[in-house]
């Protein structure tokens, strides 16, 4: 949620690049836009409600003069959704202007204290505090910014990643909970919440931890703690390619990162991933414990029943949202596996520092390897898939599914087929789902735009699939639609069958098929619509979604594919953009 990109050089001027920055992580979520450049000592601020494209040709954002700025796209927390609201925030005197991604969680209180000393407030957010508590000690301290930014960092509490632009031409950043980075160029600096702020200028990248303070001045950078000591963080060579940002061919990056599968389904093992080191970990714990929010829980749900099916490993799966209300009482000699595309999902880094504050030895499954839970992790596994833009997971759901099936793999004695060659040929029966495409089109097109629910069914390992293409229905083509146990048709969902239901059945030719059936003619007796996805046909289904034949087991990889395509399909047939849904964010990095 919220980006931030700040840039301080002679590549060229600050709003063209700001714009462009803003464009490029516009995947993360938001309402509004802004930036202020620094010209000629004074602090230039433009902003609006909308798209970046919106509100850069409304407001002439990439005409503002300058060399030195801050940028930000916002996404409503505190404050209705309007220009005043929108960052960046002036202090009272306009010395300076803050963009900040997070939550205060002190700001009422300090608000009160700040409008005691005279300061005036233009906006509704808590953002705007950091800006006048800025100026409060900018002063104070007479204008040292190092002495000023650490007052700040003490005096905010909640969690945070703000970046200030001074009129003298310094740009400071602080971080607590929220990421931070700094992009490293010969001809610039860069403080940014994402790589891909700064990617097209510079693979270095510099890591901020919590509670660093970094100051831009004169092309050379500072960081330093809460306590003033300079400090040293190493500079990473980050490794994917901007090409992979770009949406070639594709409408939408959406439709580009589905096709993307048959590819990224085997970069975790092109990357230098210790499985054998993770795998000890569990085979060690007295307890497992797996958490994950969104498409990672129902990753997280697959991998338990795969860990109790063939390796006899049993483990709790936990909503991050809720896990954290007590991961404090997970045992000491406990591995939690926490699951997350970002690495920044608030909810899931507060139930895992609980976590390992009790003792809890902390494992991750992530794409990005130098996220904060990937940092904190005893041990991680990286997805290695690259930048996913589109807000709907969909390579990285299925990146999460590769690790969990080789880690099945490894605690079961290897007793799954799921050698180099087997992942091979793997990789061939994604590509012969893909080839489902034009299949997938003309099923939504024959639907209904006026559709209002779905039903997905699925037993035992293809439950989870029914749960995780549920959510891909409701981001993309916001329509109601729910993944139920099949067996639990008759404890009530029954109830909702009719003429007017779509019901999607996942039915491979695999222990469940019989029972499937059954429930297939419950629900056609009812006058439901039926899709069948299987790898046989039936008299039950309206319309028959083939499969591929492969070893049962690996259903799950396969029989998701298709399900994905319709959520894409049923959002251009409402006209929507499938790769920002409404309200939706890709890495929830509040509360």
């Amino acid at each position: 949620m919220c980006s931030i990109i700040g840039y301080s050089g002679k590549l060229t001027f600050a709003a063209p690049l700001l714009v462009e920055s803003l464009k490029k992580m516009e995947y993360r979520g938001y309402d509004s836009v802004g930036i202020a450049t620094l010209n000629n000592g004074s602090i230039l601020v433009s902003k609006g409600v909308g798209k970046v494209t919106e509100v850069d040709q409304n407001m002439q954002l990439n005409k503002l003069p300058g060399a030195i700025g801050i940028g930000h796209t916002r996404w409503a927390t505190h404050g209705g959704v309007n220009d005043k609201n929108a960052h960046p925030h002036y202090s009272c005197t306009s010395r300076i202007a803050v963009v900040h991604n997070g939550i205060i969680e002190n700001y009422e209180e300090l608000k009160i204290k700040l409008e005691r000393d005279g300061h005036a407030f233009k906006s509704q957010t808590d953002s705007e505090v950091i800006a006048h508590i800025l100026e409060k000690y900018y002063e104070k301290y007479n204008f040292s910014i190092r002495d000023t930014m650490t007052h700040v960092c003490e005096e905010i509490r909640g969690s945070f990643a703000f970046v200030a632009v001074f009129d003298n031409g310094v740009i400071a950043g602080a971080r607590f909970d929220e990421p931070l980075i700094i992009g490293v160029s010969q001809d610039a600096l860069f403080l940014s919440s994402d790589v891909l702020g700064f990617l097209k200028y510079t693979d270095k990248a510099i890591f901020l931890d919590n509670g660093d303070i970094a100051i831009l001045e004169n092309k050379k950078y500072t960081i330093f703690d809460n306590n003033r000591k300079i400090i040293t963080r190493p500079i990473t060579q980050v490794a994917w390619e901007l090409g992979s940002a770009e949406k070639g061919k594709f409408a939408h990056y959406t439709i580009k990162e589905i096709h993307e599968q048959s590819d990224t389904l085997l970069k975790p093992f092109e990357a230098s991933n210790d499985f054998e080191t993770f795998c000890k970990f569990l085979n060690t714990a007295s307890n497992i414990y797996i958490t994950g929010s969104g498409t990672s829980y129902n990753s997280g749900l697959l991998g338990k029943l795969l860990l109790s099916k063939y390796a006899k490993k049993k483990s709790e799966v936990y909503m991050s949202s809720e896990f954290q209300y007590f991961s404090d009482t997970v045992e000491p000699n406990s591995v939690v596996v926490a699951i997350s595309q970002s690495g920044e999902t608030a909810d899931v880094l507060h139930s895992v520092k609980r976590a390992k504050e009790n003792g809890a030895k902390i494992l991750s499954i992530v794409n990005i390897p130098t996220s904060s839970l990937a940092r904190m992790s005893d041990s991680f596994l990286s997805l290695n898939c690259g930048p996913e833009i589109g807000v709907a997971a969909t390579k990285s759901f299925m990146g999460q599914l590769m690790i969990l099936y080789n880690i099945v793999f490894i605690l079961s004695n290897r007793s799954l087929r799921f050698s180099v060659k087997d992942q091979k040929n793997l990789q061939n029966l994604v590509k012969r789902a893909l080839d489902l495409n034009d299949k997938i089109k003309d099923v939504v097109n024959s639907f209904d735009t006026n559709l209002k629910d779905i039903y997905i069914l699925g037993r035992s390992i293809h439950y989870p699939i029914a749960l995780e293409a549920s959510l891909k229905i409701k981001e993309l083509a916001y329509i109601h639609a729910e993944g139920i146990a099949a067996g639990e048709l008759k404890h009530g969902p029954l109830a909702l069958i009719d003429k007017e239901s779509v019901v999607i059945v996942l039915n491979p030719n695999d222990e469940t098929y019989q029972d499937i059936i059954s429930s297939t003619n419950e629900i056609k007796s009812r006058g439901a619509f039926i899709i069948g996805i299987s790898n046989l046909p039936s008299d039950l289904y309206d319309v028959f979604i083939e499969l591929p034949e492969t070893e049962l087991y690996l259903y799950p990889l396969v029989e998701i594919i298709p399900l994905q395509m319709m959520s894409y399909y049923l959002a251009i047939q409402k006209q929507l953009d499938p790769d920002y849904p409404r309200n939706l964010a890709k890495s929830v990095t509040v509360k």
